[in-house]
């Protein structure tokens, strides 16, 4: 199963590329501006929401032409956050998939304005969907605005800030990254399953419970490895956390705890897919794989 998952992911990811590729404006003018768009999104990250999208699908039928519409808005929407957290009034991190962040690269007035553009392309591609109906169109493009929004992504963000230099209980770091992490994440598989036909809400739900509990997940992964790993390997700065005075699942539960917990939620993410059949095997890999990375 491993090697299917391996070439499920690399033709996840070339597909997505491909149309990110597609939208992007060129980069042959004398502006900045798109040269910072596509250095900030093209060859660059895991695309692990993308992938999301494509296993949702997977799990519910063959994969069509619509879905990489999707695929593409929810990545677009991940690399317009990761510029404007990088920026210096939020985390002020000089370092992004092994390469410096978007503001320190060219500018922060260019970063900023990249954050914005790639947030508006991303639903510029949910109104090209062309096999959904336009009332699954609607509901995708409303799922991905409360996932990136003051409800949702920028909530957990503001939460993020709020935190800094102040400690926190373990409810509210669930909380704040539910909202940061999660609701993009949960978003990604609702939304692959919708473009492909899922309207059954009790269905839904066992998809975004799976969401919540790999969305947990990856953050407390990426807390062990902040606390454990290097930055060659990372591709971001170790320790930036604990220089920031942030509390994180390793600074409450300690090494150990955080890792009993990443256990407990792979093992929550599994139990939400027992209804699915083996289409539904690369949401459970992508759940192995979240829990065992080492970037």
């Amino acid at each position: 199963m491993r090697q299917g998952f391996d070439s499920f992911l690399e033709a996840s990811r070339k597909r997505v590329e491909q149309q990110l590729q597609h939208c992007l404006p060129q980069s042959g003018n004398k502006l900045p501006l798109n040269a910072a768009l596509r250095y900030s999104t093209l060859d660059q990250g895991k695309r692990i929401r993308p992938c999301l999208v494509y296993a949702a699908a997977h799990a519910l039928g063959p994969i069509n032409r619509d879905i990489d519409f999707v695929a593409a808005a929810v990545e677009l929407i991940h690399c317009y956050s990761l510029i404007h957290d990088d920026l210096p009034a939020m985390d002020d991190d000089d370092l992004r998939r092994g390469r410096p962040t978007c503001h320190i690269a060219y500018d922060e007035a260019t970063a900023i304005l990249a954050g914005d553009g790639l947030q508006a392309l991303a639903f510029e591609q949910l109104t090209q969907l062309t096999i959904v109906s336009p009332t699954t169109a609607l509901s995708l493009i409303r799922e991905l605005a409360q996932a990136a929004g003051a409800t949702g992504m920028v909530k957990g963000q503001a939460m993020d800030l709020f935190a800094t230099d102040t400690a926190v209980d373990l409810a509210y770091l669930e909380a704040m990254h539910l909202h940061k992490t999660g609701d993009l994440i949960v978003a990604s598989i609702s939304m692959g399953a919708q473009s492909n036909a899922c309207i059954d809400p009790q269905t839904l739900e066992k998809l975004r419970a799976y969401g919540r509990a790999i969305g947990l997940a990856f953050q407390v992964k990426d807390d062990i490895l902040d606390n454990e790993g290097n930055t060659a390997v990372l591709g971001k700065q170790a320790g930036a956390d604990q220089r920031h005075n942030k509390s994180t699942y390793t600074s409450l539960l300690g090494n150990e705890g955080a890792k009993e917990m990443l256990n407990l939620l792979h093992k929550q993410a599994i139990t939400a897919l027992e209804q699915f059949d083996g289409r539904a095997d690369h949401l459970r890999s992508i759940a192995d794989f979240i829990v065992n990375r080492n970037y």
